[in-house]
């Protein structure tokens, strides 16, 4: 019969230890999924949008990586504004390749969520290199209004810009619906405003911005951009209203 020594009790009680250290670990981290997942369908929800279960690992992995967020490559060009503070600014956006997604549903902001959990698969592991690609900022809305210019169109279209990493060599998308398009350059007149995007305040910034540009031929009158800084969870998040310079 084999004697077990003290050394042998030591030994299988580090074992224990370390067993019962990865088991808290995992859940800790099942605890922290379920807390992020329900957070984000209690925002789903605000949008009339249900949260599928498969988007736990996508919102973790963003959740992990939120402070670290490229900017899309821009020149500013000119301040306008009283007393120091600027009213509104004009910037200059290269051409570059984005990830986009198009959609119509009955809101606005049923299309945005549903394209941005569209893109956030993606940008987390749903592409060709199976990697994190990493989270660039703004998220663009193209928007257009309709003749009367009293509603926004249906479409939608929702833009991811692709990292400087793999700007020459996009990853292509598991999913049919994304497609990587290369965006002509953008010269825009951008307007700061904070809080949750809806139809209604976006068409209250549009005409807000109109009133403090006065009449102009400069700039579209059809189609808008809404540029988003953070992600849906945070209520009172940065967006900006962006209207388009005509080509000279």
């Amino acid at each position: 019969m084999a004697r077990i020594t003290l050394e042998d009790l030591d030994r299988l009680g580090d074992e224990e230890e370390e067993e019962g250290g990865e088991d808290e670990e995992e859940d800790e981290e099942e605890e922290e999924r379920g807390r992020l997942f329900a957070h984000w369908e209690a925002v789903a929800s605000t949008h009339r949008v249900s949260l599928p279960r498969d988007m736990a690992g996508p919102i973790v992995q963003m959740s992990r990586h939120s402070q670290a967020r490229e900017a899309v490559p821009h020149v500013a060009l000119s301040q306008h504004g009283k007393c120091e503070e600027a009213a509104y600014e004009e910037r200059h956006y290269p051409a570059g390749k984005w990830a986009c997604v198009t959609k119509g549903e009955s809101l606005y902001e049923q299309s945005i969520s549903l394209s941005f959990m569209k893109l956030m698969r993606y940008i987390c592991k749903e592409n060709s290199v199976g990697c994190y690609l990493g989270m660039t900022v703004p998220v663009l809305n193209e928007i257009h209004l309709t003749k009367e210019g009293t509603e926004l169109e249906r479409e939608v279209l929702t833009a991811y810009y692709i990292p400087g990493e793999f700007q020459q060599n996009p990853p292509a998308p598991m999913d049919p619906e994304i497609h990587i398009t290369e965006r002509a350059p953008l010269r825009v007149m951008t307007r700061v405003f904070y809080g949750t995007t809806t139809e209604e305040t976006i068409l209250r910034e549009i005409a807000l911005f109109w009133d403090l540009l006065g009449p102009t031929d400069a700039v579209l009158r059809e189609t808008y951009i809404v540029a988003v800084y953070e992600n849906p969870s945070i209520p009172q998040r940065r967006n900006e209203i962006w209207f388009i310079r005509r080509a000279e």
